[in-house]
């Protein structure tokens, strides 16, 4: 006969999440972050406090951290399992209603980003004695839908838990997901109220301790044997370094195989830090915010080398980049990935994939310009070192520059939207993992939770995180859960008064007038005059305000002693970008990204605009 143990349904899931472990002897899913509502704090909020004090979890208490909002609790979530190289993960649980929906977007993010969460969402009655509950969205013609339903299209696996023995395999199911190296990515698992308090009798065996490996696909040998050929074939091949390279543990399999076989390395922002910028064969950042040996290099190129990339328009300049005539070959884990843009694929681990070719290309080197990568380091030098006037503020470059001055190798640059990713993957000289950038979905807000989370999985570096003023001004709250928790980071925050890199664009790529972006240019009453430090100050963080460089570099060697967030506030210009060019699509070092222009206006700049814009779209690579 079975042995069975009795418990709640939510009780079940926290006991189940306990027992999953990693080869290393971690568990996968290391704790959970919770907003508790009527939608989960009697069911799941009862199980979790039990598993916290080890009544469900043996001798390991299973964590709980209480978050300020929904969405940056979950950013902080998907942070921390992007610096643990998606090797473990969090849940974020949040009640019915808005509480659920404000995880939406952080979904969407991780989606984008192929990262591993679990999510945890309240949703309505099973029984449906009380609709409509409070917080219920009601669908006048199919009872079935919740507001849970939002999440179906941003993750990669969505359940409903119905009934408690659902959880038998919806559990595992989740698991596979956020384990695997090709589907790896979000999980809802929309969990009845009523149903996370209901009592069933359990096989034990459910609860036995897994370990859950992270798979290796290997390639094919017929497309092994094509792709080599096509390497052989190629004098000018140039590898474009994804985030693929990161999460397969492949850097120094990467460093080995450029080097051997003499081809220049380019990076994505998610791939930047894989291999050292010191290391010879990193000519630099790929793409629309790219560098001019990278971007050289590619378009040059007869063989551009896909690794672990997922070939986006930003990286591609919209698939302006490469030339007509280059043929591509990508290297994916996902066939999905692989076959973008036309490419010849190759569905294998990055390591593997590149551990199989290097001995079937024993003797080829194609060789690399040393040269346009020296010279591209020193316009780097340049940039980031220019003077700033004596009545004028600094630039992005120049805040950049001094903050690479104090870095060490233990340091982290975190960043997400905005100018600064593209300054950063442009100019930041990173240590091997020595950067942590949300671009995939490029998310306001994400920065500050996402520092959090990054120290939580980083704990031994210094992780300095950029934030724009307007993005501190959409998500700033968990800078005082870092407080509490006794998490330290490091804030640069660059106030530039309004939204600089969207008014650049605006104006500058777009050809339109300045409009709602900075506060001068928007219909109020009367300019605002924040305090960010004192802001930041008064939810606990040690917070001030420099003039200059100088102070921001003795204010981040100060950080280093404080066991407690530190921001530090800058104001920065708003109107443009010295020395980088690459807000504009003839930028020097960037290339075209295609941002529809209006094909009809009445301002001069708006329709050499547009004619730019066709010009440059009549170049696009179209292909699938």
């Amino acid at each position: 006969m079975t042995r069975t143990i009795r418990l709640t349904a939510a009780q079940a899931m926290v006991k189940w999440l306990s027992v999953q472990m990693t080869a290393e002897g971690e568990r996968f899913i290391e704790g959970c972050w919770a907003i508790f509502g009527h939608g989960n704090v009697a069911g799941l909020g009862e199980a979790l406090h039990q598993g916290l004090h080890g009544q469900l979890c043996g001798n390991a208490p299973f964590p709980t951290w209480r978050g300020q909002n929904e969405q940056t609790m979950a950013h902080a979530a998907i942070a921390f399992a992007k610096g643990r190289a998606r090797r473990q993960a969090h849940a974020v649980t949040s009640s019915i209603g808005p509480g659920a929906t404000n995880m939406v977007t952080a979904a969407a993010l991780a989606h984008v980003n192929r990262l591993p969460v679990l999510f945890i969402a309240g949703d309505v009655f099973a029984s449906r004695r009380p609709d409509p509950v409070l917080q219920q969205v009601e669908d006048f013609d199919d009872g079935t839908v919740s507001a849970n339903d939002c999440f179906r299209p941003v993750v990669r696996y969505f359940d409903r838990i119905q009934r408690p023995e659902h959880l038998l395999t919806a559990l595992p199911r989740a698991l596979r997901v956020m384990t695997d190296p090709a589907d790896c990515g979000p999980v809802c698992l929309a969990f009845c109220q009523d149903v996370q308090a209901e009592a069933f009798d359990w096989p034990e065996a459910f609860f036995a301790p897994k370990v859950w490996h992270i798979r290796r696909p290997a390639p094919d040998a017929r497309e092994l044997a094509e792709v080599s050929a096509q390497i052989r074939a190629a004098e000018r091949p140039v590898i474009l370094c994804g985030g693929g390279v990161i999460y397969s543990g492949a850097e120094a399999v990467l460093a080995a195989f450029a080097s051997r076989h003499g081809i220049a390395v380019t990076e994505t922002q998610a791939g930047k830090s894989a291999l050292a910028q010191a290391h010879p064969m990193n000519f630099g950042a790929a793409g629309v915010d790219g560098s001019a040996a990278a971007n050289a290099a590619l378009r040059a190129a007869d063989l551009v080398i896909g690794i672990g990339t997922r070939l986006q328009d930003f990286t591609t300049g919209s698939r302006t980049l490469f030339a007509p005539d280059a043929r591509l070959v990508s290297i994916n884990v996902h066939g999905y990935d692989a076959a973008k843009h036309g490419a010849l694929s190759l569905v294998a681990d990055a390591r593997i994939a590149l551990e199989a070719l290097s001995p079937l290309l024993e003797g080829y080197c194609a060789g690399v310009d040393a040269a346009a990568r020296a010279d591209w380091l020193r316009a780097v030098d340049a940039h980031c070192s220019a003077p700033v006037a004596e009545d004028a503020l600094p630039g992005d470059a120049q805040v950049i520059g001094a903050v690479q001055a104090v870095s060490t190798e233990a340091t982290i640059a975190l960043c997400a939207a905005g100018t600064m990713p593209g300054a950063l993957k442009l100019l930041w000289q990173a240590a091997p993992g020595g950067y942590h950038m949300e671009y995939g979905y490029s998310c306001m807000g994400y920065e500050l939770a996402g520092a959090m989370g990054l120290k939580l999985a980083q704990p031994a570096r210094e992780v300095i995180c950029f934030v724009g003023d307007g993005s501190y001004m959409m998500a700033n709250a968990e800078l005082a859960t870092a407080v509490m928790r006794r998490i330290p980071f490091t804030v640069v925050l660059t106030d530039n008064r309004g939204y600089g890199c969207i008014n650049r664009l605006q104006t500058l790529g777009c050809g339109g007038a300045a409009f709602n972006n900075l506060y001068e240019d928007c219909l109020i009453e009367d300019q605002p005059r924040i305090d960010y430090a004192a802001h930041a100050a008064s939810m606990g963080a040690h917070a001030v305000k420099v003039a200059g460089l100088a102070g921001l570099q003795r204010a981040i060697r100060e950080a280093r002693g404080r066991q407690k967030p530190t921001v530090i506030v800058i104001e920065t210009t708003a109107r443009d970008f010295p020395g980088t060019g690459i807000e504009t699509a003839a930028g020097p070092h960037g290339h075209f990204w295609e941002v529809a222009v209006p094909a009809a206006g009445d301002r001069d700049t708006m329709r050499e605009a547009y004619e730019r814009y066709i010009a440059n779209t009549a170049r696009a690579r179209l292909t699938n």
